[in-house]
């Protein structure tokens, strides 16, 4: 196992360094300055380092991870050099791999797809291409799903912005109870339990279709399925076809 470095500490960086510290990785973590507030706290809590500079950070480090906005990339490019075979790992959204070797001569450039929930160590992290190194250390926070290609991690990640939009999806169903009489308190449970219903239910059969298991909780003469019929008849899955569009042509357009 390698110790790390990561250059942009946000929310995202901080989830995972409290992921990893929590499954038993002892190694030094490396923090770059910027971000102070945070890396502060993460030094004193999760035994962290904060290092005077970017350099210094990838002086220190065997794998550096960046976290930092697509915008930023060009210039931290600038700012440091890297090793020859030193591993870079970029969860910076939209940035291609070819961009990422251009950017980092010498370095060996892996793209992953990090989650919020990886503090839990109950993410799914998105690997490309696959490292064995990168696979160990993220193994840590979870499951690994190494794809087989740039359009594929890419589509990846139009999977977990979807994670968002559940959440909207899920308030306007918790609003529309509390609209109509139910406490907010039992409509949050109502709400986020029937997810968790539907999601075990999913994940107990993997190789499943999903649209048969829908089918099975809305047989014809149902309540759900006079629900289901009109979500159907109003074509609500539209929408969400034309969000993932979007946001997959975005991404292909930045590489």
């Amino acid at each position: 196992m390698k110790n790390i470095g990561i250059i942009g500490v946000g929310g995202l960086a901080e989830k995972l360094v409290v992921g990893l510290r929590r499954q038993g990785f002892s190694l030094p973590v490396h923090l770059s300055p910027r971000g102070y507030e945070r890396s502060s706290s993460l030094s004193k809590l999760e035994a962290c380092v904060i290092m005077g500079s970017n350099q210094a950070v990838v002086e220190s480090s065997d794998v550096i991870l960046l976290c930092v906005p697509a915008r930023a990339i060009d210039q931290l490019a600038k700012e440091i050099t890297v090793r020859q075979g030193q591993i870079v790992i970029s969860a910076v959204a939209g940035v291609g791999h070819d961009r990422l070797e251009r950017l980092f001569p010498g370095a060996t450039c892996v793209r992953v797809l990090l989650s919020f929930s990886d503090q839990h160590s109950r993410a799914i992290s998105v690997l490309w291409p696959e490292d064995e190194g990168c696979t160990h250390l993220l193994s840590m926070l979870g499951r690994v799903l190494a794809v087989s290609g740039e359009r594929e991690f890419e589509l990846a990640t139009v999977a977990a912005c979807m994670s968002g939009w559940f959440l909207f999806l899920m308030h306007d169903l918790h609003e529309w109870l509390v609209d109509n009489g139910l406490c907010p308190s039992q409509a949050h449970q109502l709400v986020v339990s029937n997810f968790q219903d539907s999601i075990s239910m999913a994940a107990s059969i993997p190789s499943s279709n999903l649209r048969a298991l829908g089918e099975q909780a809305s047989t014809p003469g149902t309540f759900s399925a006079k629900g289901l019929n009109v979500l159907r008849h109003q074509q609500v899955s539209a929408p969400w076809g034309a969000a993932c569009e979007v946001v997959l042509d975005a991404l292909l357009n930045r590489m």
